[in-house]
């Protein structure tokens, strides 16, 4: 796997860590957060979502750890920067961005995430990306397994009925005809395995600062993240 093809700046300044669970806000605050920044962007879920479509794509039972670990051992991916400064997932060339939200993918994409050998593989691809530095990442171990050495990490959380709406509206601004309540059940379901997942559980590192986005909107949660970064930047 490689995926260092995202854009380098001139100037290297310290990646910055940003965890939460599932549509806590990460992906879209992270984003216009990076570009004020004059940073580079990664949602490493992204990274996992490939994965889990991949082996999926392939027939292969997501229960089923030793052959969905062989299969996403194989698959040649990489990041690239989108026109709008956004990720584009390429497996085997392919651009495979668009299937990423699935809702077949978002029931798949915490037992994938769980296996430690993705894990492993994925994590090795992010702090090769870290490295480059002028960064910001998001995910849900990045402050505590992939750049615990970050100087600024960051945990976004909000209730899970929230985070639900949120992902109803993304949904319903697409098209998508969803449930509400089979997406609070999903939601749910995820942070459960997430959090209790022997590898890598999410949780705030212990020098995370804590921001609740409950009543903030997402230039509100911008703008603090932005203060919060003065201090390294």
């Amino acid at each position: 796997m490689n995926g260092d093809h995202l854009h380098s700046p001139n100037s290297v300044r310290p990646a910055i860590a940003i965890d939460g669970p599932a549509a806590s806000g990460k992906s879209s605050a992270g984003k216009m957060f990076a570009s004020q920044l004059g940073y580079r962007f990664l949602d490493t879920g992204l990274m996992y979502r490939a994965a889990t479509w991949y082996a999926m794509n392939n027939g292969i039972d997501i229960n089923e750890p030793e052959p969905v670990s062989a299969v996403v051992g194989k698959m040649e991916f990489s990041v690239i920067d989108g026109e709008f400064g956004e990720n584009l997932i390429l497996v085997n060339g392919q651009d495979v961005t668009r299937f990423l939200h699935s809702t077949a993918v978002d029931v798949s994409v915490s037992p994938v995430s769980a296996i430690t050998a993705v894990r492993k593989i994925m994590v090795a691809g992010q702090r090769r990306i870290a490295t480059t530095g002028s960064i910001v990442m998001v995910g849900r171990d990045i402050g505590t397994v992939v750049i615990p050495d970050a100087p600024l990490k960051i945990f976004l959380t909000a209730s899970a009925e929230t985070r639900a709406h949120r992902r109803y509206s993304e949904f319903l601004a697409n098209g998508t005809e969803v449930d509400l309540a089979d997406i609070l059940s999903s939601i749910e379901n995820r942070d459960r395995i997430d959090s209790s997942r022997e590898d890598s559980p999410l949780k705030p590192a212990s020098d995370a600062h804590m921001v609740d986005t409950d009543d903030l909107s997402l230039n509100q949660v911008v703008a603090l993240m932005v203060d919060l970064s003065r201090e390294i930047i």
